[in-house]
């Protein structure tokens, strides 16, 4: 087998999956989990034959036109673009969405809709293949928005529920509001670049033989970063993602660790040299970056949901990868999107077994949670390695692909270059061993609260359930691996990138280890003083001090956007609704109504008796004889 062959292979088997899924599901239940598993693991061993083909190597494309647009000049194609970048991310979607089905099968079992939840997963993970792999602009907009799409049902899964229904129908509308800029984006890149293709754009861009400039980089860098703030959950658009934990606990690693919100970043990677054409779009990325790593620690240290803090987790590392493509360094951006999918993934798993094993996805809620240490081992250990590469301490992976973003934002602020502003280094910068110390905190109180806890301190255990299935244990280990070990591959991943040093330095390892351990020592502190004070466990108040029911709430920002935008709507759709009624409804019941009055006056003239016409047509020609007689006297 070819590698075009293969490559092409890799999104088609989980997309046929879906399909025979949905037609056979509910006539051959039995089948469904096969149908499920098999070929996304399939699908996962053809990436890996696809990545170790094109081993960091030149890049292989192919091509075929699908159909011509208004523009001649502007075919869309199905071309597919295998570079490093594209394999390694692959690889990365595959294995956790084989993670995610092997885990839903004891997860969701007995759930009546298993079979539409199998088929959707798969059809999520067939358009993320198509973003990660596709060479064209708009072949790219379809898989992004079949992951809209399928977004919205998994999330909404547990529809009988408010949370859920409302949480789906949010992350579909916010998403929505982010992809009408970024199509205009699309079509206007296309127009001054005289091309969809990805490749072709970055050519001309990049190469030194040629004179392409755009026209409205600033312009055109703004309206895609409205979608990936979209679809990444970046400020301000980020307030979909903590309430779409509404769905089940696999959705939420799917979507956080592999799908969905990597999908923005991925992108920016791939039209880099759009936004470094733009002084001014990168250092709005920056700051976008670093108000969503500071803001998103913060709402993270407040929570007492795990699945919410996890959340909010997934915001602040996305801005870590973001603020590394703002100093333009994709490989640091790149290779935190690889770790954080191995310890995202595994942490958002082990939270479900936690779940799982507290009998009731209300108890979510860390200060409910007691004696899990015990009861679920394998998730205890596990959720240790991913809060330790969460947290970024050594070896551990997220060390070493946050030392690789916090290093290229140092060397944007003190050796600017390529056009990079030394403004967007520092914010970076600034903002990223900021948000390592926050980060090293809320892991440390999560792992805290959650394990930990001192006799007596909580009066009522959680009840007693029944402990995960082996399968998904399994996979807690399995996904534990990467999660510790992948960080070491740094010295290997600039072969498949762009060249590059992915090393960590003394200076920024240094401060930002510092940092870490410093975040979790004062957390520790604050949760001793909190139990020695009180008798309570949760240190989060002590820290956050009067900032923690701003922090909780997410700094209001979803009251904010309630009457900016969803209370104007609703005015406006009541005083619509009062002229409908009031104005609109009156006269056509006005119209109506005039024949049948007509028709009413009619009728009572038309009596039947001949003295009664008589006598009107008596009165009548007496009207008019008197009327003749006054114009003749005249």
């Amino acid at each position: 087998m070819n590698t075009t062959t293969a490559a092409v292979l890799v999104p088609l088997l989980p997309f046929a999956a879906a399909a025979l899924i949905l037609l056979t599901g509910r006539r051959a239940p039995g089948y469904v989990r096969p149908l499920a598993v098999l070929p996304t693991l399939t699908a996962a061993g053809l990436a890996v034959f696809v990545a170790l083909r094109q081993g960091g190597d030149e890049p292989i494309g192919a091509a075929t036109r699908l159909t011509r647009t208004g523009n001649d000049a502007l075919p869309i194609e199905l071309a597919l673009r295998l570079d490093g970048f594209a394999v390694l991310v692959a690889v990365l979607v595959t294995v956790v969405a084989s993670c995610v089905q092997l885990y839903s099968t004891g997860y969701l079992r007995g759930d009546p809709r298993y079979p539409s939840y199998a088929a959707l997963v798969s059809l999520f993970t067939a358009a993320m293949l198509l973003v990660v792999y596709t060479d064209d602009l708009i072949v790219l907009l379809v898989g992004w928005e079949v992951m809209g799409i399928c977004s919205y049902f998994l999330v909404g899964h547990y529809w009988e529920t408010a949370a859920a229904r409302s949480a789906s129908f949010k992350a579909f509308l916010v998403t929505k509001l982010g992809d009408v800029p970024f199509l205009i984006g699309i079509l206007a890149l296309a127009s001054e670049a005289g091309t969809f293709r990805v490749s072709t754009i970055v050519t001309r861009l990049t190469s030194p033989l040629s004179d392409f400039e755009l026209d409205h980089p600033t312009l055109i860098a703004l309206l895609l970063l409205a979608g990936v703030a979209g679809k990444s959950a970046q400020v301000p658009l980020h307030t979909w993602l903590p309430d779409a934990m509404a769905g089940p606990t696999p959705v939420s690693a799917l979507i956080h660790a592999a799908t969905m919100v990597a999908a923005g970043v991925f992108l920016v990677a791939r039209l880099l040299p759009v936004f470094a054409a733009s002084a001014a779009a990168l250092v709005v990325l920056a700051v976008v970056a670093a108000l969503t790593m500071l803001g998103s620690a913060l709402a993270a240290l407040a929570q007492d949901d795990v699945k919410r803090l996890l959340a909010y987790s997934t915001i602040g590392q996305l801005g870590f990868m973001t603020g590394a493509l703002a100093v333009a360094d994709r490989e640091a951006a790149v290779f935190h999107l690889l770790t954080h999918g191995a310890f995202k993934a595994l942490l958002f798993l082990a939270a479900g077994v936690l779940i799982h094993t507290a009998g009731t996805a209300s108890l979510a809620a860390m200060s409910r949670m007691r004696g899990l240490k015990r009861r679920a081992p394998d998730a205890y250990w596990t959720m240790t390695i991913g809060l330790l590469a969460l947290a970024a301490i050594p070896p551990f992976s997220g060390f070493f692909s946050k030392e690789a973003v916090i290093g290229a934002a140092e060397h944007a602020a003190l050796e600017p270059e390529h056009g990079v502003p030394a403004s967007a280094g520092w914010i970076v910068l600034v903002a990223g061993l900021t948000t390592a110390l926050l980060t090293a905190a809320y892991a440390a109180r999560m792992w805290l609260v959650a394990f930990h806890d001192p006799v007596g301190a909580r009066p009522d255990p959680t009840p007693v359930h029944e402990s995960a299935s082996p399968v998904m244990t399994a996979v807690l280990w399995l996904l534990a691996l990467p999660a510790l070990l992948l960080g070491l591959a740094y010295g290997t991943l600039p072969d498949w990138f762009d060249g590059g040093d992915l090393a960590p330095t003394l200076t920024t390892s240094v401060l930002a280890t510092g940092a870490a351990l410093t975040g979790g020592i004062v957390c520790y502190a604050a949760w001793r003083r909190a139990y020695e004070g009180d008798g309570l466990v949760d240190p989060a108040p002590g820290l956050l001090g009067p900032l923690h029911r701003h922090a909780v709430a997410g700094f209001h920002l979803d009251n904010a956007y309630a009457a900016a935008f969803v209370r104007p709507v609703r005015a406006a759709a009541r005083l619509v609704r009062f002229l409908d009624a009031a104005v609109i409804d009156t006269y056509v019941r006005g119209t109506a109504a005039a024949p049948g009055l007509l028709g009413a006056l009619t009728r009572r003239a038309q009596t039947g008796n001949v003295q009664t016409y008589l006598s009107a047509l008596a009165a009548g020609s007496l009207v008019l004889a008197v009327a003749a007689v006054l114009v003749a006297g005249e």
